[in-house]
């Protein structure tokens, strides 16, 4: 995988908004957010690259700015060499084929007045307006049981479905046109636990069957565990770790990174009694006012002078890259550092 040629190829990334306030005056120039800053990672044709992050790091701005939803700069280079960043509606419908997207809120996805049946075949009519109606119908029939779903309810509407199976039309709809590239955004937070695991399942045996690239985002670093070749963590905007799954979880070197991994539940009682949880302490700062150097160093238990003056780089093996001016795992000491501070942070002013 690590040789062939980059399904995508993502440098310098970066996607700011400009912010009006209520009650300002038609002359006060708006407030720059930045929302993506600088993201840089390649994906490779059938791997599945998880992006993790707290609420308001990126993710899903980072997702729409791919698929021309969001205003970006920088370079999205598709296999063919193409820059998908900054391209037309008409030029992007090109590449709408193999660029497909799954939504985190399955229910509201859906168009309420559309059949399962119309929802999943929009794509194929849109990009394939060639097919006859009879083909098309078969093929919906097809995708309808190859997502779990019964062809029988090709009729029904999305209402009558659960969350679950909501969500595997989506699935269907984003697989109807074959896709290189499937973009599944929180797919299943919105879920209940049982059904997560359903859903997480389904896509990682389509991703085996049909040879499929995913980005699959999500805000909890035990959803992304067992179906992730890569993770990428984000945190305001900016890419922290980025590693082999296997090197992240045994090994986390960046300090948020090893905060998000202590606080994933562990299924053993004792072990989760046991186990030591590094708290972050306080709120993630504004993007429209990010802290100097390293944007994580005001909740970072091990921050220092260096930290505030200059941002680290991503540095260290191709296997498990880290931005962060002091790499490796927390002491002790800094742990208890990092308590202390979260203490301080909920005490009443």
């Amino acid at each position: 995988m690590t040789n062939a040629k980059p399904l995508l190829d993502v440098r310098d990334l970066r996607v700011t908004f400009n912010i009006r306030r209520e009650g300002d005056m038609p002359w006060t120039p708006p407030r720059m957010l930045q929302a993506v800053g600088g993201v840089d990672f390649t994906l490779q044709p059938g791997e599945t690259l998880g992006i993790v992050g707290e609420s308001g790091s990126g993710k899903s701005t980072l997702a729409r700015a791919l698929i021309g939803l969001a205003p970006a700069t920088g370079t999205a280079n598709w296999q063919d060499g193409t820059n998908l960043i900054g391209l037309s509606p008409r030029r992007m419908m090109k590449y709408r084929n193999d660029i497909q997207m799954v939504f985190q809120d399955p229910l509201a996805s859906l168009n309420p007045r559309m059949t399962v049946g119309q929802i999943i075949a929009e794509p194929l009519v849109t990009h394939h307006p060639g097919l006859k109606r009879d083909e098309v119908k078969t093929r919906v029939k097809q995708m309808m049981e190859r997502v779990g779903l019964l062809p029988n309810q090709i009729n029904r509407y999305p209402h009558e479905f659960s969350g679950g199976q909501c969500q595997r039309i989506g699935i269907a709809r984003a697989l109807i046109v074959e896709p290189k590239l499937v973009i599944c955004d929180e797919p299943v937070s919105a879920l209940d636990v049982s059904i997560q695991a359903q859903v997480i399942n389904l896509l990682a045996d389509l991703q085996r069957d049909l040879g499929l690239a995913l980005i699959f985002i999500a805000h909890d670093l035990s959803v992304v565990k067992h179906i992730s070749d890569r993770v990428l963590v984000m945190y305001l905007g900016k890419v922290m770790e980025l590693a082999q799954a296997e090197s992240l979880y045994a090994d986390p070197q960046h300090p948020y990174t090893q905060a998000l991994l202590s606080a994933v539940p562990v299924p053993d009682p004792e072990l989760e009694r046991a186990k030591t949880i590094i708290p972050l302490a306080g709120e993630l700062p504004s993007p429209m006012a990010p802290p100097s150097g390293c944007v994580f160093r005001t909740r970072c238990p091990r921050a220092q002078s260096a930290c505030a003056a200059t941002v680290p780089e991503l540095l260290g093996t191709p296997a498990h890259l880290t931005a962060c001016h002091f790499p490796g795992p927390l002491t002790p000491e800094e742990i208890a550092r990092a308590t202390s501070l979260e203490t301080r942070v909920a005490e009443p002013a």
